[in-house]
């Protein structure tokens, strides 16, 4: 059986640019065999431009790593179009699209190496045919899509694609125009004051009771648990080549670590969850791989 690829997925949080080349230089020596390096939620986050994301993946490459830049899932303005079509326009890394711009866009530049990212939303073998089509050679599953339901997909004449599957990290529910971070501050977006700067994590909001019930990250909302599918890992084996960690705050390259060790077979799944929950922002979800709610920590009997 083919060793599974680990995967590091684009920083989804508002870092500051010192802390966020340091987190890429600790990444350089991690067990990642891929990472994906951009700003995907929003385009005001400047603390890094382009540029600089470029610079960074010239030194993921030169680490060995294989390294992809990933798009704006949220596409606004002119100058989005203008910081994806430079995106597009190099060839020194794959694109993973996350929006049907850069799709359209990789197209017509006639680029057979991107990726098709989770926010794509690609449910069924038609949609997924035609990314292939297109010059998709590797996808990545909705993160609310089951396992089951990603089999029956894989198995009902699907391309011959590579398949990615996010395993950890808070869940990215939905994508908005407006900026739910600003409106906690009483901002308005276009004069957010950046308040999501160093918030390492997004700002959990919590419900009357005080618990954890989604995490406001920009535009972006996202769980407030945290997806962990160490403990499922032979499952997601059967249907995936590639599987995902979320940067977070803390401890990313130790769940890393931990990924690597249980997918070479040198730690239990359980024993590998087990250790994981040290290191986790708040408490575990797994009920989307399971077709169940994905607040829900489920144990298959």
């Amino acid at each position: 059986m083919n060793a599974m690829k680990l995967a590091l997925g684009p920083l989804l949080y508002y870092w500051p640019r010192q802390a966020t080349l340091d987190f890429y230089a600790q990444v350089a020596d991690s067990p990642a065999d891929i990472v994906h390096v951009g700003e995907t939620v929003c385009s005001r986050r400047h603390e890094l431009r382009l540029d600089d994301w470029f610079e960074v993946a010239a030194m993921l490459r030169a680490a060995g790593k294989e390294v992809v830049l990933s798009s704006q899932s949220l596409i606004e303005s002119e100058s989005d179009l203008k910081a994806l079509r430079r995106i597009v326009a190099q060839t020194d890394f794959r694109v993973e699209a996350n929006d049907m711009s850069a799709v359209h866009l990789l197209t017509g530049a006639g680029r057979r190496d991107w990726i098709a990212g989770p926010a794509l939303n690609i449910f069924n073998p038609a949609t997924l045919s035609m990314m292939a089509e297109s010059g998709a050679t590797r996808w990545v599953a909705p993160p609310e899509m089951s396992g089951a339901v990603l089999a029956e997909l894989l198995a009902s004449g699907a391309p011959e694609i590579e398949t990615e599957v996010l395993a950890w990290g808070r869940l990215p529910l939905a994508h908005s125009a407006r900026c739910f971070t600003a409106r906690h501050f009483n901002l308005q977006k276009d004069t957010c004051e950046f308040r999501c700067l160093g918030m390492s994590d997004g700002l959990v909001l919590r419900t009357r009771e005080g618990e954890p019930f989604l995490t406001l990250n920009g535009v972006q909302t996202q769980s407030a648990r945290v997806h962990n599918l160490l403990a499922d890992l032979a499952s997601v084996r059967q249907s995936a080549q590639v599987v995902r960690v979320s940067p977070q705050g803390e401890h990313t390259i130790r769940v890393l670590e931990l990924f690597r060790e249980s997918a070479d077979g040198r730690l239990a799944p359980q024993e590998a969850f087990r250790r994981s929950a040290e290191w986790m922002v708040e408490a575990p979800c797994n009920g989307f791989w399971y077709g169940r709610p994905g607040v829900e920590q489920y144990v298959p009997s």
